[in-house]
């Protein structure tokens, strides 16, 4: 589905999942308020998840995070049907509707397999009997494409991944890094635009681990897969995700931005969770800033300090247009989200409003004058100044 139809790409509703043969008392001891040890005493059943309800929106990451043994994996497979659900549904966009996993077909399922879901697993999941091309191919194979069109595809993929020299070499022949660039690889070729990746960087050195996170960020720039992935890991987790679901026994105890986790945790599950999580990385213009309507105003101009040295107009739209100091004319600069890199010099930096902690702290560095936020059509959000620094660092500090 499209994210114009506002229907979601992924969809839990209400799911239990259960490993054991006596499900039904199970079920019974779990919606009479049975924990997981409980039941595991009583009938010799694993609950492997309780009630999860989750959507997933086409083009975005969502990460499930925990503990092991927390869920997260469970639910994670239940999606293309390699883990039964007891009770629930596991709704799936596939061919324009949506399929509940749970409960279709054996050919729709197949078919949901082939041509919907691809799976990147922890252990690279490659045929040490196959080479690169082949390996990445398999799900094209599996298709019925024809060689010719397989090996046009599987090479494109492989080029994007940055293995296009490595075609015709064995997995052994590859670092752990480059294996696991074969499997996003062999992800890609099918097409499927939901990509289940089960911890897929968890078993490569913390280098090469952040360079992939890196490449699969850039990737999705351009492929804007819906990407479901599982992470033990709250700094990766809060890196990729959109959103992320944190997962406790096998229920969802918090789902959101990482802001919203880091600012507000629901529990003090997810307050110890987070409590060690670097803000620089995560905090965000939105989550700091003064918004534009409590910025003064005077004379048809917005008062950007407390003595009204800086002041700036705005047009009609409240697009900022010019920036006067103690009277005389200044400059405007503009900044990119991520890096806080300003090209030439200026007095006044503009940036969008998701600017990054770390890089405002950069930009700061660069200007002793207030930074303009603004959305995605160049209209002002809001103002990032020292106050609004310090207050989003010591709201995170205090919240720890």
């Amino acid at each position: 589905m499209s994210a114009a139809s506002g229907l979601p790409a992924i969809e839990f509703r209400q799911v239990d999942i259960l490993f054991g043969r006596d499900q039904t008392g199970a079920l019974r001891l779990l919606d009479n308020g049975a924990d997981r040890a409980r039941i595991l005493d009583e009938t010799d059943v694993v609950l492997g998840a309780a009630g999860v309800s989750l959507r997933v929106e086409p083009g975005e990451i969502c990460v499930l995070m925990g503990l092991s043994g927390s869920g997260k994996s469970t639910i994670l497979r239940a999606v293309n049907g390699l883990n039964e659900v007891a009770r629930g549904e596991v709704l799936v966009s596939h061919e324009g509707r949506p399929v509940d996993v749970a409960h279709c077909d054996a050919r729709t399922l197949r078919a949901l397999r082939t041509h919907t879901v691809s799976m990147v697993f922890q252990q690279f999941g490659l045929l040490p009997w196959r080479t690169v091309r082949e390996n990445a191919g398999l799900g094209l194979e599996l298709q019925g494409v024809s060689p010719a069109e397989r090996r046009r595809v599987v090479d494109e993929k492989l080029a994007m991944v940055g293995l296009g020299a490595w075609g015709d070499k064995y997995a052994h022949e590859l670092s752990g890094g480059m294996q696991q660039r074969v499997g996003l690889a062999r992800a890609f070729a099918t097409d499927a635009p939901i990509l289940l990746m089960d911890e897929p960087f968890s078993a490569l050195d913390p280098l090469i681990r952040t360079k992939l996170q890196d490449e699969l960020l850039d990737l999705q720039k351009t492929l804007r897969k819906t990407i479901l992935f599982v992470s033990h890991d709250l700094d990766e987790a809060m890196k990729l995700g959109n959103r992320i679901a944190i997962m406790q026994d096998g229920r969802i105890v918090q789902a959101g931005s990482a802001e919203d986790i880091l600012l507000s945790p629901a529990t003090p599950y997810v307050a110890e969770f987070v409590r060690h999580v670097n803000p620089l990385n995560v905090l965000r213009g939105a989550a700091l800033m003064r918004p534009a309507h409590a910025i003064r105003r005077e004379g048809g101009e917005l008062l950007l300090d407390d003595a009204g040295r800086v002041r700036l107009a705005v047009d009609e739209s409240d697009r900022p247009t010019a920036v006067r100091i103690d009277g005389g004319a200044a400059r405007l600069g503009r900044a990119g989200a991520e890096d806080g890199a300003i090209a030439g010099t200026c007095d006044v930096v503009v940036a969008p409003v998701d600017l990054r902690l770390r890089a405002a702290i950069a930009l700061k560095r660069q200007t002793n004058h207030p930074i303009l936020l603004v959305d995605d059509l160049g209209r002002l959000a809001g103002l990032c100044d020292d106050d609004e620094i310090y207050r989003g660092l010591l709201q995170r500090a205090g919240g720890a």
